[in-house]
């Protein structure tokens, strides 16, 4: 009875874990008969298991029946931390060689990959309480830290600090030190759109060339942007 409790308490942490996350959660009993990201974690320790004794055909058996059942696949040979919770799950893909960390938060449709045949650490490391948004792709040998978000759909190819907010493709950091853009605090962190940021700049720095050469300048700007909102004021030279 003793050896099964490390089990039990860790399978009770995963559970809390996904009630304390998922506000749709209504209770533990309900996370750990319905909640596939519960069902593949608990079937990679299962493979992992396995294959850490050298019996890697069964552990990859295993792995491709939860993979079947549950739409993660999840490489038995792969390292994963505690309290690991995959919202929705479908599509969700973890390599070989991958890494992560504690308290870990993966949506649906992300991928931890490698970009190279070659054999050896290939996938990525993702530290503790990273936020992987839905759709995510990290590929590659490099290191997430720790406190990191990377946004929905964003790709991501080099390492990034701890504290990192990450969106675009390739993925851009726009924010260090857990200092995330905040339009509305009731609503929750918005991140900016870099390609309007971009142009912002750039009608800026036209607008003063202008300027400084003597040219008039407009008598209303094409733009307004207030808190990463754009808004095309009337002018019929400008175009988005």
């Amino acid at each position: 009875m003793g050896s099964t409790r490390p089990w039990l308490r860790r399978a009770r942490a995963d559970l809390d874990a996904a009630v304390a996350r998922d506000p749709a959660a209504r209770s533990a009993w309900e996370v750990a008969l319905l909640y596939p990201g519960v069902h593949a974690l608990w079937g990679h320790r299962a493979s992992h298991a396995l294959w850490q004794r050298d019996r890697k055909f069964a552990a990859r058996a295993l792995s491709q029946a939860v993979r079947f059942a549950t739409g993660i696949e999840i490489h038995p040979g792969a390292t994963i931390g505690e309290r690991l919770f995959i919202d929705h799950g479908s599509g969700v893909v973890i390599g070989e060689t991958a890494e992560v960390g504690d308290d870990v938060l993966i949506y649906h449709g992300v991928t931890l990959g490698g970009t190279t045949l070659a054999h050896g650490k290939r996938h990525p490391t993702v530290g503790d309480r990273v936020v992987l948004g839905a759709g995510a792709k990290v590929l590659g040998a490099i290191t997430v830290g720790d406190d990191t978000k990377v946004g929905a759909n964003a790709v991501l190819v080099r390492s990034v600090a701890e504290e990192s907010v990450v969106v675009g493709v390739p993925g851009q950091v726009i924010a260090h030190g857990g200092a995330t853009p905040d339009k509305d605090a009731a609503a929750g962190p918005v991140a900016p759109d870099p390609v309007g940021v971009t142009v912002q700049s750039l009608l800026s720095r036209v607008s003063r060339l202008e300027t400084v050469s003597g040219t008039a300048a407009a008598e209303r700007s094409p733009y307004a942007s207030s808190g990463g909102d754009w808004t095309v004021e009337s002018d019929p030279d400008f175009v988005i």
